[in-house]
């Protein structure tokens, strides 16, 4: 072979994978989807009286597999193995409410928030507390779950405030009862949820709701992805937002929730 054959043969060799390389990859078909939920957050996720996964967040995973054109399989995984086994590839995905977070984002993705979970003030009955604003808390005692989003929250935003930290809602919430405290700070289905399961809730009532502030709580919540299965994002993201514009989320949502979650 002579030097220009020889060079023109290396040469078609080099642009072959040059052109594999930077040739965008095919796109996974996907068929089934194997999703993973806690279990144990209700309404969002629960097991059923046959012990199987039931809520919020599984109605609305099979609505947007049906729509994805996917078959969903959701598995139960303790809260604690739900991103290790997520990144190992033993599912697909995650709908467990679960915060996007910075932190979270440094090792999976999310589709786009499904749920923005507001905030509620509970106050005594016999209180007259009505305005949840700062200036309507002013001088009040609030208590709230210690070192978590919301106690940054009200140290930030109500600086007039008293806040007093507890190891739990709970806790605040029965202190509240007794009176040691004003009011009490917290995710609003955790509110409501000790509002209509305990009876030491007859003491107290729900404010309006409080703005929800990215800047201490996040995006919201969103379906966990593997960074790498950019096309399972887009497939989430197109069917979410089918769900929000005809009607479909917001039908599954009051199924689960008396109040609004977006």
């Amino acid at each position: 072979m002579n030097r220009r054959r020889l060079f023109l043969s290396t040469l078609g060799s080099a642009l072959a994978v040059l052109i594999a390389i930077c040739a965008p990859a095919r796109a996974k078909e996907w068929r089934e989807v194997r999703i993973a939920s806690e279990g144990a957050r209700p309404p969002w996720n629960f097991l059923d009286a046959n012990g199987e996964l039931a809520g919020f967040e599984i109605d609305l995973g099979q609505e947007l597999c049906q729509r994805a054109k996917v078959t969903c399989v959701f598995v139960a995984q303790d809260w604690d193995g739900l991103v290790p086994n997520l990144v190992e590839g033993r599912y697909d995905a995650i709908m467990a409410a679960m915060e996007i977070t910075d932190a979270r984002l440094q090792t999976m993705d999310f589709s786009k928030p499904y749920a923005r979970m507001p905030n509620a003030f509970v106050v005594s009955r016999q209180g007259e507390l009505r305005d949840p604003a700062p200036a309507g808390m002013k001088g009040q005692s609030i208590g709230v779950e210690a070192d978590g989003p919301h106690q940054a929250f009200l140290e930030n935003v109500y600086p007039d405030s008293t806040v007093r930290a507890y190891a739990s809602l709970e806790e605040g919430i029965l202190d509240l009862a007794e009176g040691r405290v004003d009011s009490v700070f917290g995710d609003k289905d955790a509110v409501m949820d000790f509002m209509t399961n305990r009876r030491e809730a007859k003491c107290c009532r729900v404010l309006d709701d409080v703005k929800r502030d990215p800047a201490f709580f996040g995006e919201g919540i969103g379906i966990g992805l593997r960074q790498s299965d950019q096309d399972l994002k887009e497939l989430f993201n197109k069917a979410l937002d089918e769900v929000l514009v005809d009607g479909a989320f917001e039908r599954i949502r009051t199924k689960y929730f008396g109040f609004e979650i977006r």
